[in-house]
């Protein structure tokens, strides 16, 4: 039976209203404290080329930590397996920018995508491209099918000018052998790709070749091979919502990858990707409406992993 997706979307906006503008903005970031937390915008891309939108989600916003799904992917596609000996792949159970778990485990992030992993996969990309984070943009280019995707110069500044914390972790790092360029290119790089602005529709286009196993739909061109799709969809799972990602499978079900901007990307294998946007965050970083989104979202269509 075909899926009313479109009513969904529509009933799902509906539900969480008295959601949206609740949470806080990420305030460590200046430039993301400017953005109101009342947008709401949530999109779905199936395999068979059919969109559905509602609210802002053809506005595009800053997608911070959703990149390092896109950076790890393409790691994964020039480095394989090899990467796995820098970063490991078990969830943190620490905030994405802890300090002393990664002294404790010797410089090795406990996976890639809290800040100290992704400053890792940054770091392996640095010494495949000229640019790390172009080669990411143009990467997110490629998947959207949408050349324009640009970064957000002053969120990237503002970003630049914060990174203490992020600085200190490239250090500990560099100090135990586990980053190889330069602190400096290696941050400056990261906040770039951070600041990588998009829409929900362009994030779940981009994703969606996580859904058809490695290979973009609409053109048929093979990212990863099946194994590789079916890892990172795992990695996904237990560490893409910060230290809350058993949380978010038990209420979900899904694979995906949150940012501090407020967006969401979450996978349906074999089917769909689904993108939320709602800059409002939970205690852990993650959209407060968005989740909830896209919990109703699983439970009104009966697509989960589980």
């Amino acid at each position: 039976m075909s899926i009313d997706y479109q009513g969904i979307l529509e009933k799902i906006q509906q539900e969480v209203q008295p959601l949206i503008g609740q949470g806080k903005v990420a305030t460590y970031i200046p430039e993301l404290a400017k953005v109101s937390p009342h947008h709401f915008g949530m999109a779905v891309y199936c395999l068979d080329g059919r969109r559905f939108a509602v609210g802002d989600a053809f506005q595009k916003f800053s997608t911070q930590s959703v990149t390092k799904l896109f950076a790890l992917a393409l790691a994964f596609e020039r480095e394989g397996d090899a990467i796995w000996k820098r970063v490991g792949r078990e969830p943190s159970g620490n905030p994405f920018n802890s300090l002393t778990q990664l002294e404790y485990e010797r410089g090795v992030p406990r996976n890639p995508f809290i800040n100290a992993g992704a400053l890792v996969i940054n770091d392996i990309l640095a010494q495949r491209f000229v640019q790390a984070d172009v080669a990411v943009l143009q990467f997110m280019r490629q998947l959207a099918d949408q050349p324009k995707i640009e970064f957000d110069r002053a969120v990237a500044l503002s970003e630049q000018k914060h990174a203490h914390r992020n600085n200190a972790i490239a250090h500990l790092m560099k100090d135990f052998g586990n980053l190889h360029n330069p602190v400096d290119t290696v941050i400056d790089s990261y906040c770039r790709q951070c600041a990588i602005s998009m829409s929900c529709m362009e994030l779940a286009q981009a994703g969606s070749f996580l859904a058809n196993h490695g290979t973009i739909p609409w053109s048929g061109q093979v990212i990863l091979d099946s194994s590789s799709a079916k890892r990172l969809n795992a990695v996904m799972l237990t560490c893409g919502t910060y230290d809350v990602a058993g949380d978010f499978a038990f209420r979900v079900g899904l694979p995906a990858k949150s940012g501090v901007g407020g967006g969401i990307l979450a996978i349906v294998p074999g089917e769909l990707a689904v993108c939320v946007w709602s800059p409002g965050l939970d205690s852990a970083g993650n959209s407060l409406a968005g989740v909830m989104a896209l919990e109703l979202f699983t439970t009104m269509t009966a697509r989960s992993i589980f």
